[in-house]
């Protein structure tokens, strides 16, 4: 069958012929349709993050997909279901997959697909356990990939409100760093109705005109040049805010980010920065956090009650948004344009199948 992979010591992805897997017991078989790329992707190219699957010479590329069930192979699932997967898989039975938390588990406690110690779903076919895999609605064939970005920001947001659940937080503003496909996804999570933030802002470092921009205003966010106004400048060129999701990996922003918060805020780090030493006036970030109530946190990878609510928020989308995002549409065929950076696109996807 053919896959987009990305073999030992080498820099860039090719499409190869690689053996069709046969499910096992337990496991269904996966008929792919369409494979996002984000910016793990490129890391786990550059072998920057993420690791060979153990004995094999090339890696699967690919974590967010979404397939249909070819084969449901005995399992409770139905052929022609349409279906996204999760990422993460127990090399053996722990407790964190076990209580069904397995973005909590530590190194060594996971495999990931198509990013560490395990084929991605970059492929015409892909195999796995009903318990990974979370039913999506047939409209959902063209873009149902989203829902496992998505799902991580649910688990950003969804522990920053648990961490302020202790006492009466009634958060209003919020700001993006990063007007890649992730800040997108995670301002347009932010702009449906069911979210409690009625200002939002989006940082990124783009000329106008912009789709990017575009897309913010068209949101209801406001646009922040970082050339113009850094993160630390924030409070006093708009408004100090309640939460702040860091999506750049620019190590920088992970302290700037507390003076952008306002009091009792707090900041989600998601970003995953290569290693930079620089100097920080570490003891007056340390006191403006006690003294004011602030909150930084990382965040990874999501869990199945994350995706069921990825999948709702993306249902809530403007059906403009999802078109205006989804700028690269390829064949496996065209893996060197697909996997090209461009700094004119947004959203890229390798389409295998239609529904």
């Amino acid at each position: 069958m053919r896959a987009v992979v990305i073999r030992r010591g080498e820099s860039r992805p090719t499409l190869a012929n690689v053996p069709r897997p046969t499910p096992g017991a337990g496991e269904a078989l996966l008929r792919t349709l369409r494979v996002g790329i984000d910016g793990t992707d490129h890391e786990v190219i550059q072998n920057n993050h993420g690791g060979f699957p153990s004995g094999d010479d090339y890696q699967i590329l690919g974590h967010e997909a979404v397939a249909v069930v070819e084969d449901a192979n005995g399992t409770a699932l139905k052929a022609g279901e349409l279906v996204v997967p999760t990422v993460r898989r127990p090399p053996e039975t722990n407790k964190y997959f076990e209580r069904g938390e397995p973005d909590m588990a530590p190194d060594g406690q996971y495999v990931e697909r198509g990013i560490v110690g395990a084929h991605g779903y970059m492929s015409e076919f892909f195999t796995s356990s009903p318990e990974f895999l979370v039913s999506v609605p047939d409209s959902f064939a063209e873009y149902g990939f989203l829902v496992e970005p998505i799902s991580n920001s649910e688990k950003a947001l969804e522990h920053a409100l648990a961490a302020r659940s202790a006492f009466e937080w009634e958060p209003e503003s919020a700001l993006v760093l990063g007007n890649g496909p992730l800040g997108l996804l995670t301002l347009a999570m932010l702009e449906t109705p069911s979210s409690p933030f009625q200002r939002t802002y989006c940082l990124g470092r783009r000329d106008r005109p912009d789709p990017t921009i575009d897309i913010i205003e068209r949101l209801g966010g406001t646009y922040v040049d970082s050339r113009e106004t850094s993160v630390e400048a924030m409070a006093d060129a708009h408004e100090a805010v309640d939460f702040v999701y860091e999506a750049t990996g620019y190590a920088k922003h992970a302290f700037e980010t507390v003076d952008a918060l306002a009091p009792n805020g707090v900041g989600a780090l998601l970003g995953i920065p290569g290693d930079w030493e620089f100097e920080i006036d570490g003891g007056r970030l340390h006191r403006e956090m006690v003294l004011q109530n602030k909150m930084l946190f990382g965040s990874v990878n999501s869990n199945v009650r994350q995706f069921e609510m990825a999948k709702k928020r993306l249902a809530a989308f403007p059906d403009w948004f999802v078109d205006d995002i989804i700028t690269g549409v390829y064949t496996p065929e065209e893996t060197d344009a697909a996997f090209e950076k461009n700094t004119d696109g947004i959203k890229t996807v390798v389409v295998f199948d239609t529904r």
